[in-house]
């Protein structure tokens, strides 16, 4: 990540001239000028509020196809800010947290948890999530798959202790 007043920090102009760089920074949110990332997973609940009436198979489906066009997205707006992985680029989290929340019970007390249990594994990023986002691949695609990747990986290790969570506390009520 580059420091301000560097010609590829990310800028509302650069954000209006694509539907591709408006969704990849997150509608603004990857504009926050400190942890974007935060502000963009806060996105993902509306995503998933949207997504969650469709039928399992849609879902999955959906979700899959936005991991897909996020791999564009992401690689499109890493090019144009000469930066695979620019911290403005917070599609990856937005899909993440969506998928997240597929897994937590309904109600604000599990939708904060499964919040603050994918922040954490997104911004420590242990292994096996350090392999993906160290990865940078030899094209531009590649540079975009794996900038999803890592943060699916964060996904998956958050819903790992959300159902260990949800779990426990089946056992104490």
């Amino acid at each position: 990540m580059m420091g301000a007043g560097h010609s590829n920090d990310p800028t509302f102009g650069l954000m209006m001239s694509s539907p591709v760089h408006l969704l990849s920074l997150g509608f603004g949110t990857g504009l926050a000028p400190f942890a974007p990332g935060t502000f963009g997973t806060l996105i993902g609940l509306p995503l998933f509020l949207l997504i969650a009436p469709l039928p399992l198979v849609a879902k999955i489906v959906l979700y899959a196809f936005l991991f897909i066009i996020g791999c564009w997205f992401c690689a499109k707006t890493g090019k144009a800010l000469a930066s695979h992985d620019h911290s403005a680029i917070v599609w990856d989290e937005i899909v993440a947290m969506a998928i997240v929340l597929e897994f937590a019970p309904s109600g604000w007390i599990w939708w904060a948890i499964a919040f603050l249990l994918f922040r954490f594994f997104d911004i420590l990023k242990p292994w096996p999530i350090s392999l993906a986002d160290n990865a940078h691949g030899k094209s531009e695609l590649a540079a975009g798959f794996f900038v999803m990747l890592d943060d699916i990986l964060a996904a998956l290790c958050a819903v790992i202790c959300l159902v260990a969570l949800q779990y426990a506390s089946s056992l104490v009520s």
